[in-house]
C-alpha cells in the first residue's frame, strides 16, 4: 500500500508560526524520521522550529509516543527485581552512570541503562565505556536481557530497533545547535527509558556553565517537563538539580574518566563524583521500594562500595559486553594519550572559577567529543583537574594536565583552558552539588 505523501515543509512553516501541529502530523513526521523518508535538511528545519516555538503537553504527549512505537518496547517483568534507571542531562565529567549502575544492581535493582553518546560539550557514557578495550556497546535486545540476567545491569546503546526515531533525531540536533530545547530533551529521553523497560527514572538534571540548560529556572522548567510527561507515560520521575558550574571529578576525556570511576568503586576517587553516586542511588533505591529512605538507600550504596561488591559486579558487566576485565583490575591499560602539557597558575591567590563550559568545549576539540557527527573520538585525551574552585595556588601551581595526540587540536584548545580558570584574592565557596530536589 503506498504512503500519502507528508508535506514537510508546510508543517515546518506552521510550526514556525507558531501553529501547534495534530497528532496525525506528528505521528506521521516521527514515523517519517524512523524510516528515513524525511530528508535531513527538512528534519533539521523542524527541530529548529521546535527550538524557537516549543510544543504544547499534548504535542509533547503524542510526540513521544510516537518516538516509543516507533521501534519495540523490551520489558523486564521476568527478572524479580524492580527496573529502575538513571539518567543525566549531560555535563563535564560526569561519569557517575559507570559506578553507579553496578552499585544499585548490587542493592537489589535491575538496571536497563540505554545510553548516548558524546552530545555538544558534553562527555557520552557510550564513548567512556567504548574506552575499554573489547567493551561492545550496541547489543541486540536478546543480549541486553542475558547481561541483565546475569549482572543486573547493562550499558548499551540503542539497539536498531528501540526508539528509531530518536536515533535519527539525536545525532541531528548534535550537528544543528538544536540541542537545548527542552520538549527535545524530554521526549528523547523519557522515549528511551520508556522503550528500555525502566518502571521507574531518577534524573540528573544539571546547572551552570557545563549544562546545555545553564540557569536554574530552564533546569527547573525541564525537570517539572520530565516530570509530568512522565506521569502521563505512567513513568514515576523523580529530579534532583545538581551543580555543573565547575566540571564533576578530576578527570575529563573517556579513558581518564573511566579510571576515575573505578576509583570510585575502590572506595577513593574525588569527593564530589563519590557524594552524588550516593545520593542518586539512594533515590533510585527508595524509588524502586527496595530502601525505606534515603538514609537507608545512602547506607546501602556505600556498604556496596566498602566490601567491593560493586567494583567486581563492575567487572563482570564489563566481562559480559566483551570487555577485558584486566582494564578493572589494572587501569594503566586503558588508553592514554601520547603527549601532555601542564597547565600553571599566572599568579597567586585562590581559584575562584573553573568553567565547566569552556573545558567541555576544550576537551571536544582535543578529541573526547565530536565536532560533527561523523568525528572518531580520541579516547586517551582528556583533561586533568588539580585545583578546583576554593583551592589556594602560588605563581607557576599546577591547575590541570591536558593531554593529547593532535598537537594542533591542543593549540586550539589551550585559550578555552586558560580561559576556564580565574583566580582571585579571596576564598570562593563552591555551590552545593544537589541544588534542588523535585517530584511529583
Amino acid at each position: 500500500m503506498k504512503r500519502a505523501l507528508l508535506a514537510v515543509p508546510s508543517l515546518i512553516a506552521a510550526k514556525r508560526d507558531g501553529r501547534a501541529l495534530t497528532d496525525p502530523e506528528l505521528r506521521a513526521i516521527v514515523a517519517g524520521a524512523a524510516r528515513g523518508d524525511i530528508p535531513d535538511y527538512q528534519l533539521s528545519a523542524l527541530l529548529m522550529a521546535i527550538v524557537w516555538r516549543g510544543m504544547t503537553t499534548r504535542e509533547l504527549s503524542t510526540w513521544t509516543e510516537a518516538m516509543i512505537d516507533s521501534g519495540e518496547r523490551l520489558r523486564w517483568d521476568r527478572l524479580r527485581a524492580p527496573a529502575v534507571d538513571k539518567h543525566s542531562t549531560g555535563g563535564v565529567g560526569d561519569k557517575v552512570s559507570l559506578p553507579l549502575a553496578p552499585l544499585a544492581a548490587v542493592c537489589g535493582l535491575t538496571v536497563p541503562m540505554i545510553a548516548g553518546r558524546a552530545l555538544g560539550h558534553t562527555g557520552g557514557t557510550l564513548d567512556k565505556l567504548e574506552a575499554i578495550p573489547g567493551f561492545r556497546t550496541a547489543l541486540t535486545a536478546t543480549e541486553i536481557g542475558r547481561v541483565l540476567a546475569r549482572a543486573g545491569f547493562v550499558l548499551a546503546g540503542q539497539t536498531a530497533r528501540l526508539v528509531p526515531a530518536d536515533r535519527a533525531l539525536y545525532a541531528l540536533r548534535d550537528a544543528t545547535a538544536t540541542i537545548e530545547s527542552i520538549p527535545l530533551i524530554a521526549s528523547s529521553i523519557l522515549s528511551k527509558k520508556v522503550a528500555e523497560g525502566a518502571r521507574a527514572l531518577v534524573m540528573d538534571v544539571k546547572v551552570g556553565s557545563g549544562a546545555f540548560l545553564p540557569s536554574r529556572t530552564q533546569a527547573r522548567a525541564l525537570a517539572r517537563t520530565l516530570i509530568a510527561l512522565g506521569k502521563q507515560l505512567g513513568l514515576p520521575v523523580r529530579a534532583l538539580l545538581t551543580d555543573m558550574d565547575q566540571p564533576l571529578g578530576d578527570a575529563i576525556g573517556n579513558a581518564a574518566e573511566v579510571r576515575e570511576s573505578i576509583d570510585i568503586l575502590r572506595g577513593g576517587g574525588p569527593a564530589d563524583v563519590r557524594a552524588l553516586t550516593v545520593r542518586l542511588g539512594a533515590e533510585m533505591l527508595v524509588l524502586g521500594r527496595v530502601a525505606r529512605d534515603r538514609h537507608d538507600g545512602a547506607r546501602r550504596i556505600e556498604a556496596a562500595i566498602a566490601s567491593g561488591a560493586g567494583l567486581e559486579r563492575f567487572r563482570l558487566g564489563v566481562r559480559l559486553q566483551g570487555g577485558d576485565p584486566r582494564a578493572i583490575d589494572d587501569p594503566r591499560r586503558l588508553p592514554r594519550a601520547r603527549h601532555a602539557r601542564l597547565v600553571r597558575a599566572p599568579r597567586g591567590g585562590v581559584v575562584t572559577r573553573v568553567d565547566a563550559g569552556l573545558l567541555g568545549r576544550a576537551a571536544t576539540l582535543l578529541g573526547a567529543g565530536r565536532l560533527r557527527k561523523e568525528d572518531r573520538i580520541a579516547p586517551g585525551a582528556a583533561i586533568l583537574l588539580h585545583a578546583k574552585v576554593g583551592t589556594p595556588v602560588l605563581r607557576g601551581d599546577r591547575l590541570a594536565t591536558v593531554e593529547f595526540d593532535d598537537a594542533d587540536r591542543a593549540r586550539a584548545a589551550r585559550p578555552l583552558i586558560d580561559q576556564a580558570f580565574m583566580i582571585g584574592a579571596r576564598v570562593a565557596r563552591p555551590r552545593a552539588l544537589v541544588l534542588e530536589a523535585l517530584r511529583d
